[in-house]
């Protein structure tokens, strides 16, 4: 721990001024994941705004640029936005020890944000320089993030969770060396769908990285935010843990190499964790002391993403053969349900998350009373109603898109982007606008009259 102590010999590399009372010393200052989580609800506004700008090239080719451009604004400046700032945030928290460096943070989140969104314009306006700087400061970005992480997921005995956020930084790293690939291969053409590269890509980033993030951390904030205590319910979560990421193993290669049985297997196997996944989700809800509220109703929401993104994927898988441009709709649509599964449930969590976040930068700031004078709960920190606003946003945007790029319907997907845009917005604002004002509150207050 030594090594992970200031220059001054005082605090820990974690340490910020003001860290309210009983908050984890590890874990890092409200701004580093804070960062990532408002930077992950622009980049859902862009993506919105980029399905609507690709809702004909997105049916009449699903690999056509401007479908590629909106599905990694989704990905890189959504998805894994979202989960690299909830990863700054929580491994500290399951390991118990802090980030290398909140410096290497800020670089991360500066790095990312630049490729998240170089990448995907590069793309969409052709132009090969940008996505090359894109696809560098990902690579950068992806190296940063693991050696600033590799002290605490080092730390030993922490359970299958911690396990599981190992495994998914591995996926990570898979993801970005495909991504590097094509950036480089822009101008050939070995990327392509009927070599189930892409394919083989997104199962990686899908499962390998951004889903197994999920799976793991669900095991930690299930029974804290349910309140739930399941009798064995570690074994669920260490088959979900290991069974996915091995799954992923045998399922991208069978399809990068056409190997069917291989990638038969690989399936089975992935579809047996996300089961074990589900099923752990079942326990939880089942022994669960919380009432029902929106944040059940966004996981459950999740969890159905999921079953429909697998149903998708085995129609596709039947008819692709036989009908290849329907098998290929019927994959764009699986694969858009599978995002869904992981934007629903970073939506859903963040209502969570983020008010505890800023619950601590608040008191750290010396506001520990709601506008009603009543002691600062996590749920004064947004607008109830708002929040289930942004849920039927999501659900509804999720729904059109996978509708649209299952049917082949234009309208239908310029739809879902409409309303993912928007469902970005309200989220942000909601989640932003009372501890705004309540820091303007209480700068008025201490100006001396």
């Amino acid at each position: 721990m030594a090594a992970h102590v200031s220059h001054a010999g005082t605090a820990p590399a974690g340490a910020w001024a003001g860290r309210p009372p009983g908050l984890p010393s590890a874990v890092p200052p409200p701004s580093v994941p804070l960062s990532f989580l408002g930077a992950a609800a622009l980049g859902l506004v862009a993506c919105g705004g980029a399905w609507l700008w690709a809702k004909a090239a997105a049916v009449a080719d699903p690999t056509a640029d401007p479908v590629v451009a909106a599905v990694h604004l989704g990905v890189l400046a959504t998805l894994s936005m979202g989960v690299m700032g909830a990863m700054h945030q929580f491994v500290p928290v399951v390991s118990q020890r802090p980030l290398r460096a909140v410096g290497l943070a800020r670089a991360t989140f500066a790095t990312w944000a630049a490729a998240a969104w170089l990448l995907p314009f590069g793309v969409a306006a052709q132009r090969e320089g940008l996505v090359e700087a894109g696809g560098g400061l990902a690579a950068l970005a992806v190296a940063l993030f693991c050696v600033n992480l590799s002290y605490p997921l080092a730390a030993k005995g922490k359970g299958a969770p911690l396990v599981g956020l190992r495994l998914a930084v591995a996926g990570f790293v898979v993801t970005a060396c495909f991504g590097v690939v094509y950036v480089a291969d822009r101008r050939g053409n070995w990327w392509d769908l009927t070599g189930h590269v892409v394919l083989a890509h997104a199962v990686v980033g899908l499962f390998g990285w951004l889903g197994l993030a999920y799976v793991a951390v669900a095991e930690k904030l299930w029974p804290m935010f349910f309140l739930a205590h399941v009798p064995g319910r570690r074994l669920a979560g260490t088959v979900a843990v290991w069974a996915v990421p091995a799954g992923v193993a045998l399922l991208s290669p069978g399809l990068l190499a056409g190997l069917p049985a291989l990638a038969g297997a690989g399936a089975a196997v992935l579809a047996g964790g996300l089961a074990a996944h589900l099923g752990s989700l079942v326990a939880h809800v089942r022994h669960r002391r919380r009432k029902a509220d929106l944040h059940l109703v966004f996981v459950l929401s999740s969890a159905a993403w999921l079953v429909a993104g697998a149903g998708l994927a085995m129609a596709a898988w039947v008819v692709l053969p036989g009908h290849h441009r329907t098998g290929t709709a019927l994959a764009a649509a699986a694969v858009a349900a599978f995002g869904g599964w992981l934007l629903e449930a970073l939506a859903g969590h963040a209502y969570k998350v983020v008010p505890f976040i800023g619950w601590s930068a608040l008191r750290s700031r010396g506001v520990d009373k709601s506008p009603a004078g009543r002691q600062l709960m996590f749920a004064d920190l947004y607008d109830h109603t708002w929040a289930g606003a942004s849920y039927v946003l999501v659900t509804g945007g999720v729904g059109a898109l996978c509708g649209g790029l299952g049917a082949g319907l234009p309208a239908a997907v310029a739809a879902g982007g409409a309303l993912l845009a928007a469902a970005g917005l309200v989220e942000a604002a909601n989640l932003a606008a009372r501890p705004a004002r309540m820091l303007a509150h209480r700068a008025r207050a201490a100006q001396p009259s």
